[in-house]
């Protein structure tokens, strides 16, 4: 099998590299390092890694991978000598799928079949703390203060609670992983104020550019709410939302998604403004019930009504901001700007959302 050329079957990206772990790296392990204390597991960016993977998946970017961390005490000492052995030992293959990789010319990998080492493996060793300091830019998630949390992107918190501890002798990883597993309390209801607070400043453009003729606008501004009422509703779920390639695969996954995706596209497909409030409505009311599902503030008002006194109908998503703020117990939350939110509310940008020196910058916003 050469670069390019993968088998005919298929398996999970994370069930591959499970797999790869306990066939091929932990009997080395075993062998050369006897009672070396450590833990492994595939964290980190990667379809794999949501579980979103497919055939097309193994084209770039995808194959056995992992990561083995050791104690800080073990790492300088024992890094280089695991990565030769592994290097030396690995077998060409698991589950018929090379452990081999290579690199296309845009510097992404890719599998590459070999009939004899050293393989050039994807076994990153490095401590718990290394990964999160480089993957998330905090050396400690211990004690997060609620800025840390703000300035997380949640595409990358996705990728770490969506990953897949395969061994913990260090104790350490396990414990890591969960407690990033969904935001505090009031960093929460923080931020479900902020997206009911976006979905408030358009909420009634989309009638009105419809109006005046401006469909394409229309249409435009609609798809924005839909896109906000779906980040609402990965709020409401307690979900971390991915990065958009995965973000109406993972939309699907959310219990309110069968009633939701029929109406949001019927909302996509109108042919006016009309048509399209209609829809809308369904939308905002159904969600508006969801809200009051949580039972986080008193009873709201569930429909819709018009703004101000012009013909469009809305579902006053201040009002469910103003409510929810009202709920923060923390000091340390309530003296955030009221109206900024976290870093995925008010930065759309990649190439700051996927680089931890660029993202962390921005906890300066709060101050």
């Amino acid at each position: 099998m050469n670069a390019g050329v993968f088998p005919a079957s298929f398996m999970k990206g994370l069930d591959l590299s499970q797999a790869f772990y306990e066939e091929a790296v932990k009997p080395i392990l075993e062998s050369h390092f006897h009672g070396l204390v450590y833990s492994a597991g595939r964290l980190g960016s990667g379809s794999d890694v949501l579980g979103f993977d497919t055939a097309q998946s193994m084209d770039h970017g995808w194959g056995p991978k992992l990561t083995i961390f050791l104690a800080e005490a073990d790492h300088s000492d024992l890094r280089g000598r695991i990565d030769q052995i592994l290097r030396s030992e690995l077998p060409m293959e698991v589950r018929g799928f090379p452990t081999n990789l290579g690199l296309h010319e845009d510097g992404t990998d890719v599998m590459v079949a070999t009939e004899r080492g050293p393989v050039n493996h994807r076994v990153s060793i490095l401590t718990v703390s290394g990964f999160f300091e480089d993957y998330l830019g905090l050396n400690s998630v211990a004690d997060l203060s609620p800025v840390d949390w703000l300035t997380l992107p949640e595409q990358r918190l996705r990728t770490i609670v969506s990953g897949r501890v395969f061994h913990d002798g260090l104790g350490t990883l396990e414990p890591t992983v969960a407690r990033l597993q969904y935001y505090p309390r009031d960093v929460w209801l923080y931020l479900l104020s902020n997206q009911w607070r976006r979905i408030s400043q358009e909420e009634a453009f989309m009638g009105r550019c419809g109006q005046v003729g401006d469909e394409l606008g229309s249409r435009l501004i609609a798809g924005r709410l839909i896109h906000d009422l779906m980040k609402l509703c990965f709020l409401m779920s307690k979900q971390y939302a991915p990065y958009i390639k995965w973000f109406g695969s993972a939309f699907s996954q959310l219990n309110c998604a069968v009633d939701l995706t029929p109406t949001f596209s019927r909302i996509m497909q109108a042919d006016s403004w009309k048509e399209r409030e209609r829809h809308l409505t369904s939308a905002y009311e159904y969600i508006a019930g969801m809200h009051n599902t949580l039972k986080i503030t008193t009873p709201l008002d569930d429909r819709v009504s018009q703004f101000h006194k012009r013909p469009f109908m809305i579902i006053q998503a201040n009002d469910f901001a103003d409510a929810i703020l009202e709920q923060i117990d923390s000091d340390d939350v309530k003296s955030l700007p009221r109206h900024l939110g976290g870093i995925d509310q008010f930065v759309h940008s990649t190439d700051v959302l996927a680089y931890p020196d660029r993202y962390r910058k921005l906890s300066t916003v709060y101050q």
